[in-house]
């Protein structure tokens, strides 16, 4: 005989979910989510160097590099002070240097082709506009109006001998002008025409040779493009004529003659 009094309550165990049916996440456990998610993408952003967007793209670059390439080539060549390189100009526009080769290249046929009073020319292991020599006398006449910006015949010829012969010393370079040329050496050097260029080891000489903005001047891509001396040489029958005048006409070893007839020709 059961003495006891039921409850009417019974344990029951959670139903599993049947097939179809999705586990809803709790509230709680959707934050957590968010604060993870949220915690990645800030961890991200401070493993990224700085001056970079997500995707390792430099910021600022998208712009330059949707802008045409020509034009935008032509603007930046526009302002250089010097010739500017290849990798450099591919560096700030964010292409590759064989596009920025392949466009500045047609750019330069486009310019031939067109006539144009400009050329874009490859000097000194950069690109830079230049004036089309057709058209020098209309820019000599603009920038030499009652000016006189030209060097010197002895700064000219102290230029030829360091291009010819460097690195030269200053001493070497008055041997071969026979004159001293440390004041011209000192115009060059005030120009940007010629440049130190170590000692010589014999004497301890400071050493000199010409820079890129000679080669920008001249404009020649390298040394090598220098014109060959031999045309501008004089022939050797006329130096050996020219020698023969300074030789004398007495045997330097014959003996001194006698007081009485002693007799300057005159």
């Amino acid at each position: 005989m059961s003495t006891g009094t039921d409850t009417g309550t019974e344990s029951t165990p959670d139903a599993e979910p049947g097939p179809g049916t999705s586990s809803t996440p709790t509230g709680d456990e959707t934050a957590a989510t968010g604060d993870e998610t949220t915690a990645t993408g800030d961890q991200a952003a401070a493993e990224a160097p700085a001056g970079t967007q997500r995707g390792g793209v430099p910021e600022g670059s998208s712009a330059v590099a949707e802008l045409p390439l020509k034009p935008a080539l032509e603007a930046v060549l526009m302002v250089v002070d010097e010739p500017a390189r290849e990798e450099h100009l591919a560096k700030i526009l964010q292409r590759t240097r064989r596009q920025i080769a392949d466009a500045l290249r047609e750019l330069a046929d486009e310019y031939t082709v067109q006539g144009r009073g400009f050329e874009l020319r490859l000097v000194a292991g950069g690109w830079r506009f230049y004036t089309r020599p057709a058209y020098a006398p209309a820019v000599e006449g603009f920038v030499l109006d009652g000016q006189h910006a030209r060097l010197t015949q002895a700064a000219l010829e102290t230029l030829a001998v360091v291009a010819y012969r460097q690195p030269v010393s200053r001493s070497r370079v008055s041997a071969v002008r026979g004159v001293n040329c440390d004041g011209v050496m000192r115009t060059l050097l005030q120009r940007g025409l010629v440049e130190e260029a170590g000692t010589e080891p014999e004497t301890g000489a400071i050493l000199y040779r010409t820079t890129n903005y000679f080669l920008e001047r001249m404009g020649l891509r390298g040394l090598d493009e220098l014109p060959e001396l031999a045309p501008f040489l004089p022939e050797a029958e006329a130096i050996e004529a020219d020698t023969q005048e300074g030789v004398p006409s007495f045997d330097p070893d014959a003996p001194d003659p006698e007081d009485g007839n002693d007799k300057t020709e005159l």
